[in-house]
């Protein structure tokens, strides 16, 4: 974790710049970064500000901030990524590495390839796909998520979007089978 994500119930309350951390985060602060009373810690906002914070008040049960918001997030590149759905557990290492690379726009379509029983995984659930772009975006010090979208019809979404996905872009396509020319 090189940046704490933070997120608007973690405030205290709305009219102050101090922040209650009681879950992984803290465990993080305490255990590895083994912070105390003063120390200064990287943090942003999610879908916002980066910035600063001060360890206000430390122990057992939570960790207390007091966070200065000064930078913008980083640029985000230009770059799209088309993936057909992998097995769940490679999906949440997929969604992870992406975000931490700075892409800020991911597809997850269908292939013939695809194990259909792929699609009922939890895992393609909004919370479930945010707790793992959450680990990339505090890898990758960058506080803004990348919009993932589901396309479950290849047919559909190669004729219909992705031309205009791509235009003006240089497009790559990845195949294990392909063969050099």
């Amino acid at each position: 974790m090189n940046l704490i994500l933070l997120f608007q119930n973690d405030f205290i309350d709305s009219s102050t710049n101090r922040v209650r951390l009681l879950d992984r985060r803290k465990e993080h602060i305490l255990n590895v970064y083994r912070s105390k009373k003063g120390d200064r810690l990287r943090l942003g906002i999610w879908n916002g500000m980066l910035g600063f914070g001060t360890v206000t008040d430390v122990n057992h049960n939570y960790v207390e901030l007091e966070i200065e918001l000064t930078e913008p997030p980083p640029a985000p590149l230009p770059l799209t990524l088309i993936l057909a759905l992998p097995r769940p557990k490679s999906l949440k290492k997929c969604l992870e590495i992406a975000t931490c690379m700075g892409i800020k726009r991911i597809f997850i379509i269908e292939s013939w390839r695809v194990e259909k029983s792929y699609w009922t995984n939890p895992v393609l659930k909004e919370e479930n796909l945010n707790s793992h772009i959450i680990l990339g975006l505090e890898q990758a010090k960058d506080t803004v998520p990348p919009k993932v979208e589901v396309r479950k019809f290849f047919k559909r979404f190669v004729e219909d979007e992705i031309s205009a996905i791509i235009e003006g872009t240089t497009a790559l396509v990845g195949h294990p089978y392909a063969k050099a020319r």
